[in-house]
Parts: C-alpha cells; sequence; structure tokens
C-alpha cells in the first residue's frame, strides 16, 4: 500500500465555512479517517498547512485539530514544492488575486464561489488555468445534499415525465446585530466588500439548475435591501450597500420555469433552509437539504376552490418519502474527496473554473436585469 500525501495549502479557513465545512468536516475528517482509499488499496493524505493574516487564530485552529503547520506568509507557502494544491475560502474580494498567485507558482487550485468579482476576473482565472495546465475545481456543494441527490436520481429515472416548472425556496431571517448577534458577517451586507445575496446565492443556482434541469438561457431578476441598516461584530452600526434578497426567474433549455427566491430577511415557515419543488406531467418531488419527497399523477389529489368551507384536505401528508438507500456524507467532504481522486488518478472532475465562471456570468447578469428591469439571455461560455 503506497501512501500519497497531497500538502494543501488553505487560505481563509478561519471564517465560519472555511473552518467548519472545509477543515473540520472535510480536511480533518478525511485525516482522521485514515485518508481516501483507492481501489487499488493505496491511500491519499492530505497534508494542510493553514494560511491567513491572524497568526493566533491560526494557531488556535491548528492546536484544537492536530495540524502542525500553520503561516502568514501566503508567498513563501506558495514557493513550497511540497504543496501542491492552494485551496482558498477567503473573502470574495480577496479570492482572485491569490487564485493568480497559486496558479503562477504551478499549484492546482480549489477554491469557494463566486472564484471572482467579476465575470471577466473569473473567466480570466479559467484561462490562466488552462493554459498553465493545473487542475482546478470550485466547490459545488449543494449537488452533494442528500436531498439534492434524491431530487437527481428523480429526474435521471424519468419520474417527473415532462418537468415544467421549479420553485426554489432559500433564506431565513438573519438578525440585524442590535439585540441579538447576526448570523453572517457584516461584510456580506457591503456592496463595496463583495456582498449581496445575488453575488452569493446566484452561483449556486446556476449550477443546481444545470446540472440538475438544463442550461440557463435567460434570466428576469429583482434585488432588493429590505434592512437599511444593521450593526457590526464591534457593536458599530453601518448602512446596508448590498442586497439581502432576490426574486428571480430563470428560463432553462427545453421551456422549463424555474423561480428562485433567496432572502436573508424572511422567517422560515416551510420545511427547511432550502426547498426545491419540482412538478412535471407525471409527478413532482419537494426536496430540501436531507430529505426528498413525491406526489406521483396517480396519487395527485383533486382540490376544487371552495373558500366557504374548510380545507378538507390535509395536503402534505399525500406526499411519499423518498427512502435514503445509501449512507450520506457530508457534500463538502465527499467533493473533497472527488478533487482529492481527481489529482492523483486524473478521474473526471467537471466543476472546475470554467463553471465557476458560469455563476459569476449569472450573478452579473442578475444584477443587470434588476438595474435595467428587463429579462437578459445568458451566453454560452468558453475559454
Amino acid at each position: 500500500m503506497a501512501i500519497h500525501q497531497l500538502g494543501i495549502i488553505m487560505n481563509g479557513v478561519t471564517g465560519r465555512m472555511g473552518t467548519n465545512q472545509h477543515l473540520i468536516r472535510s480536511i480533518v475528517a478525511i485525516r482522521n479517517q485514515g485518508g481516501v482509499k483507492l481501489p487499488n488499496g493505496d491511500v491519499i493524505m492530505p497534508d494542510p498547512i493553514l494560511v491567513g493574516r491572524q497568526e493566533s487564530k491560526l494557531k488556535a485552529l491548528a492546536e484544537a485539530y492536530g495540524i502542525t503547520r500553520f503561516s502568514t506568509d501566503l508567498d513563501a507557502c506558495l514557493a513550497d514544492p511540497h504543496d501542491s494544491i492552494y485551496f482558498d475560502s477567503q473573502m470574495t474580494s480577496f479570492r482572485a488575486e491569490s487564485i493568480r498567485k497559486a496558479i503562477l507558482a504551478g499549484k492546482h487550485i480549489y477554491c469557494e464561489k463566486p472564484t471572482g468579482t467579476s465575470l471577466a476576473e473569473s473567466l480570466d482565472l479559467a484561462r490562466l488555468a488552462k493554459e498553465a495546465g493545473v487542475k482546478n475545481g470550485v466547490v459545488q456543494d449543494k449537488l452533494f445534499l442528500p436531498g439534492l441527490m434524491k431530487l437527481k436520481r428523480l429526474v435521471d429515472s424519468g419520474f417527473f415525465g415532462d418537468i415544467l416548472t421549479v420553485r426554489i425556496e432559500f433564506g431565513y431571517w438573519v438578525f440585524e446585530g442590535d439585540w441579538q448577534p447576526g448570523q453572517r458577517p457584516s461584510w456580506n451586507y457591503r456592496k463595496e466588500d463583495g456582498g449581496g445575496i445575488i453575488v452569493d446565492m446566484f452561483a449556486h443556482w446556476r449550477y443546481v439548475i444545470d446540472n440538475l434541469f438544463g442550461k440557463v438561457r435567460s434570466v428576469s431578476c429583482l434585488g432588493y435591501t429590505h434592512i437599511p441598516h444593521r450593526v457590526d461584530e464591534n457593536g458599530n452600526k453601518y448602512t446596508c450597500t448590498a442586497d439581502d434578497a432576490a426574486y428571480a426567474t430563470f428560463e432553462v433549455e427545453g421551456g422549463i420555469i424555474v423561480q428562485a427566491n433567496s432572502s436573508w430577511a424572511v422567517r422560515v415557515n416551510r420545511e427547511d433552509l432550502l426547498t426545491v419543488q419540482v412538478d412535471g406531467t407525471e409527478g413532482s418531488a419537494v426536496a430540501g437539504l436531507r430529505d426528498c419527497k413525491t406526489q406521483h399523477r396517480v396519487n395527485t389529489c383533486k382540490p376544487v376552490w371552495n373558500p366557504d368551507i374548510p380545507n378538507p384536505f390535509n395536503f402534505r401528508e399525500q406526499w411519499m418519502e423518498v427512502p435514503d438507500n445509501q449512507l450520506f456524507d457530508n457534500g463538502f467532504k465527499v467533493q473533497w474527496e472527488l478533487f482529492l481522486k481527481h489529482i492523483v488518478l486524473d478521474t473526471p472532475f467537471p466543476w472546475d473554473l470554467l463553471e465557476g465562471a458560469k455563476g459569476t456570468q449569472l450573478s452579473d447578469l442578475g444584477l443587470l436585469s434588476w438595474s435595467e428591469r428587463r429579462w437578459v439571455d445568458v451566453p454560452d461560455l468558453n475559454v
């Protein structure tokens, strides 16, 4: 048995997502399970070095999770041949510059999205990586949620017949920070720092729609800043300059209509923070983060509109749960394992920097649609 040790520069893992999903539940979990086992019995063992601006935070994380290496000097890390992979989960406004450095240093790239603050910036990274011949990938975590994996199973089986519409509801109430701390960092609400729910969530909706239902062909979007002022991590009141809600409609190839509401100013009255309802000629399904339920054509009730009597139906009881039929691991960890296998075995990994650029493209076009109050076509992208 051979052990393939892969040095990974992990930049930006002191933030919430970087710490919890990428460090603890992915890389540390992979190390604790004995690495990624390959078909021939070999093992891939990640060897991370934590990189950031605050040495005290890096040291505390390293000590807490048994990691021996950390640094505040990104350039020195990029110069070390032991580390062949560069991972980035920094604030969006810092990401492209660091990735560009890593590509020029010959590192393979794995990063969070959005990959850049504009389509031009994201496409430039994709072109640069292609020219340099480095492998690259972008986190597309929602594809690996158990609920959406079950939904994909239904799509692939032909359960829906002809898919007609998709309705996506996402969001929750993010506290303003005055009498309860907010659940999201304050930069999310400042446009000048790369914030805004359109920039944040349209990157997700692009890969979810493209991979489950078909290519997005046009978008109509209305953004809004519902909460004008919030209180930051230091107790200072600030003006919100970025959108905290977006109401969008997407036209998808094949005539499918997707409606997506995204909001950090909505109180949840549904079964999950994210729900995706698909309606087709033969059946419908509603997926959350982990669960998915269906209603087939033959099991569909026949309600009649009559506001003069109490509702005789319990609609939610008329749906059936899709069984797990498999063990579901953390979605971030699953994609990390696929990327590590891509590096060592050259197995397929379709979610590259060009796919990341498509997410930035949809964000840009959503903002354009909102600004000009019109439908906007989504052209094909190539590098």
